[in-house]
């Protein structure tokens, strides 16, 4: 279980933010091939609560980010929040993304275009997001 998104005391709403944002890129990723399914719902939820949201506010975050997305056309916000937290966080994020991009066991070129790029703005090693890619496809056979 990761502690990113564990309560605050002191900062509870910056941690609230987070889970938006952090939300809101994995929305983005479930919905660029226009077809935003339960499963990747459940993968989203999955990867809130393991990074450590609150289950009680797991629905309204997601509705929040639902919101933040679709008002966005870029995905800098997003990433912003994520670029500043640890490593083992980021991979989970990005693992959750291949996940969710192979949900329906498939890459597009739009959903491979997303990963490049987020690869790039979230300073994650080239290596080990293909490490990633190749587990989350692994784990759909």
């Amino acid at each position: 279980m990761f502690t990113f998104l564990k309560k605050n005391p002191k900062d509870e709403t910056s941690d609230t933010d987070s889970a938006v944002k952090i939300a809101a890129l994995l929305i983005h990723a479930a919905k660029i091939d226009e077809n935003y399914t339960d499963k990747e719902k459940e993968i989203i939820k999955k990867t809130l609560v393991d990074l450590g949201l609150d289950s009680k506010k797991l629905i309204e975050t997601i509705e929040n980010a639902e919101k933040l997305e679709s008002n966005s056309n870029q995905i800098l916000d997003f990433t912003r929040e994520i670029k500043s937290i640890d490593e083992d966080s980021k991979k989970k994020i990005v693992e959750s993304l291949w996940n969710i991009i192979y949900s329906d066991d498939q890459s597009d070129i739009y959903e491979a275009n997303l990963m490049r790029r987020l690869t790039g703005l979230l300073y994650i090693d080239k290596k080990i997001v293909g490490d990633l890619k190749e587990k989350a496809k692994l784990k759909k056979k």
